[in-house]
């Protein structure tokens, strides 16, 4: 039995189901519709499998070593999670108003250009997350046992890193989903959609007024 492995596995899951940016864009999607939400978590695990790729390639080491750049995908994430958490204040405040049960039916169907701005804003919600190459160059040569090749353990460790994110967060969509009757009453979603802009708002500030992260 591999100990190493399993022992990643476990900080790895650790890792990903620690809520942050992409749990909460996954969230708010999600009540939009399962589609949506399900979308939005397939984007976020696309992104994982951009910075995996990163690390095992060893594109992340040149991205921690070059403070300009590394400043610039940190500008980058900082801006588009301040754009997302912007929109979702914008968007509690257009709910404000008479309220209405949701219909029995749910919410209405996605169309297909609302399902790829989910799963676009998962994918770049990730993918633009700046601490994210850091973790993985960190992480990952820890848990190659000495004497082995690299390539092919760091590529096993990434696989594991992304079906990981793609059992956790369509089943967080999935419950949203499920628990949707209730989350989707008017007073609720309010509440969802503005702690979700305040959280994404202040996470998206952090990112941009803050020092470089190493």
């Amino acid at each position: 039995m591999d100990a190493q492995l399993i022992a990643f596995t476990g900080v790895a899951a650790g890792m990903v189901a620690l809520p942050g940016a992409d749990f909460t864009v996954v969230v708010r999607n999600a009540l939009a519709s399962r589609a949506a939400g399900l979308a939005t978590a397939l984007g976020v695990a696309g992104g994982l499998l951009v910075h995996t790729a990163l690390a095992v390639a060893g594109l992340a080491a040149v991205l921690v070593a070059l403070p300009a750049l590394f400043r610039t995908v940190q500008l980058l994430g900082g801006a588009y999670v301040l754009h997302l958490g912007i929109s979702a204040l914008y968007a509690t405040l257009r709910r404000s108003g008479p309220e209405r049960e949701a219909p029995e039916d749910g919410p209405r169907r996605p169309a297909p250009r609302e399902f790829g701005r989910a799963l676009r804003q998962g994918f770049l919600t990730n993918a633009l997350n700046p601490k994210a190459p850091v973790l993985f160059l960190s992480l990952l040569p820890q848990f190659v046992p000495h004497g082995q090749p690299p390539l092919p353990r760091t590529l096993l460790l990434a696989a594991v890193v992304v079906v990981l994110a793609l059992v956790w967060f369509p089943a967080v969509a999935l419950l949203v989903d499920r628990l949707g009757r209730w989350l989707r009453r008017p007073r609720t979603a309010r509440a969802i959609e503005g702690g979700s802009g305040v959280a994404l708002t202040g996470l998206g500030l952090a990112l941009v007024t803050g020092p470089l992260l190493r």
